[in-house]
């Protein structure tokens, strides 16, 4: 009996849409705003995110998409732990000053900070801080996604939301 040959089909891969094509696109998801922040090794660092979203809940786990190029990224290489600080309806200027070209120093001298159990900073006053560990990180295209997994939760009640929706910011209020 003589083996069968398998017949592989070659499938052409569908052309990419270009790259402000995506952009545009993707503006109109509206996505919560994120102060991330870390103190590790590399010292205390934090930027502005809306790559952030929930991967599952057994263990409770976050993912946050970090750009290689980003002033911080060295920074948050070298950490193990993260807090993922979703901005309240009221704090749209600390997104601009996370995602500027600002020092450290004066990122976290524009907020109130404590610590929680991983000893990241927790932004006091933000509608929920996410305090994680680090516990994947995968590369994709010009970004890392890092796993986090949530050691504890701080919330805050009846404040609203900052979204970014259209390239612009906009609140949503609790019921």
């Amino acid at each position: 009996m003589k083996p069968q040959q398998q017949i592989c089909e070659v499938m052409a891969m569908p052309p990419r849409v270009d790259k402000q094509t995506f952009r545009d696109a993707m503006s109109t998801l509206a996505a919560a705003v994120n102060i991330v922040t870390t103190d590790g090794p590399g010292g205390r660092a934090g930027f502005t995110a809306t790559a952030v979203c929930s991967v599952c809940d057994e263990p409770p786990t976050l993912l946050v998409c970090l750009n290689r190029n980003a002033s911080v990224y060295d920074t948050f290489s070298d950490c193990q732990s993260l807090c993922v600080n979703t901005l309240a309806d009221g704090q749209s200027d600390l997104s601009g000053i996370f995602g500027g070209k600002s020092d450290m120093d004066q990122r976290f001298a524009a907020a109130d900070w404590t610590t929680a159990v991983t000893g990241a900073p927790v932004l006091e006053g933000a509608l929920v801080s996410f305090d994680c560990m680090i516990s994947k990180r995968v590369s994709v295209g010009t970004h890392d996604i890092l796993f986090c997994e949530v050691a504890s939760v701080r919330k805050q009640g009846e404040v609203g939301s900052l979204v970014y929706f259209d390239r612009a910011y906009h609140q949503l209020k609790s019921r």
